[in-house]
């Protein structure tokens, strides 16, 4: 099931489809593309909390939005969900990609992608295998122009920054404690620092504008206070 919200995709520069919206890194990462003038098509689970996000993102940047039920578990959904990114007519798949000779793929790992933890082998193995399909089609298909990364946030995401905050750097310097089976943090302060989305989507945002003749296949990320 897909929702439409926002004004005309007239004068798009593409589409943006990220799969996976959050509250915090996935929807900076969609806002950040809408920013930037794109087109974007958010999915996710739940279709109802989905479209508020939708309509928040095309309320702030006046662009349009697709809200696109999809679950990532049922082969079924996730070729329906495509099917409804496909219908919007102007996205752009790794056969399209390749015609044009470029595109950018960008996927997200955490610090199992590299680690394997004690009582989280479900985790590890697919945030490994997900690594080793970034690579696969990295070596597959930049050739043809298309930047496939893999980006680690070996970190805890907090919320975006709060606007009265002053910047002190380029990870925001703030606390939370982690709860909720997403790691993600809920705005009460511990020892963690959590990293700003919004600085994180900037990362994305990066990966692919970057110059082709030096590209970036994977990169980790982390609060500056991390010991590694």
């Amino acid at each position: 099931m897909m929702r439409n919200v926002g004004s005309s995709s007239s004068g798009s520069k593409g589409i943006a489809a990220v799969v996976g919206v959050g509250p915090k890194l996935g929807r900076s990462v969609a806002q950040k593309f809408a920013h930037e003038g794109y087109t974007v098509a958010i999915l996710a689970r739940d279709l109802g909390r989905l479209s508020r996000v939708a309509e928040e993102i095309a309320r702030e940047e006046k662009a349009q939005v697709f809200a696109i039920r999809i679950d990532c578990a049922d082969p079924r959904s996730v070729r329906e969900a495509f099917e409804g990114v496909l219908s919007l007519g102007f996205v752009e798949v790794i056969p399209g990609m390749m015609d044009k000779g470029k595109g950018t793929i960008l996927f997200t790992g955490c610090s199992a992608s590299l680690n394997g933890v004690a009582g989280f082998s479900e985790l590890c193995c697919g945030k490994f295998a997900l690594r080793a399909l970034s690579q696969c089609l990295a070596r597959e298909y930049q050739v043809f122009g298309i930047h496939v990364a893999h980006v680690i946030i070996d970190g805890v995401v907090g919320p975006p920054r709060e606007t009265n905050i002053p910047l002190r750097g380029v990870v925001a310097e703030q606390s939370y404690i982690v709860r909720g089976e997403d790691g993600e943090g809920e705005g009460e302060s511990s020892g963690v620092m959590g990293m700003d989305p919004d600085v994180l989507a900037q990362t994305y945002w990066s990966l692919h504008v970057q110059d082709r003749r030096a590209w970036t296949q994977e990169l980790d990320i982390r609060p500056s206070n991390t010991r590694f």
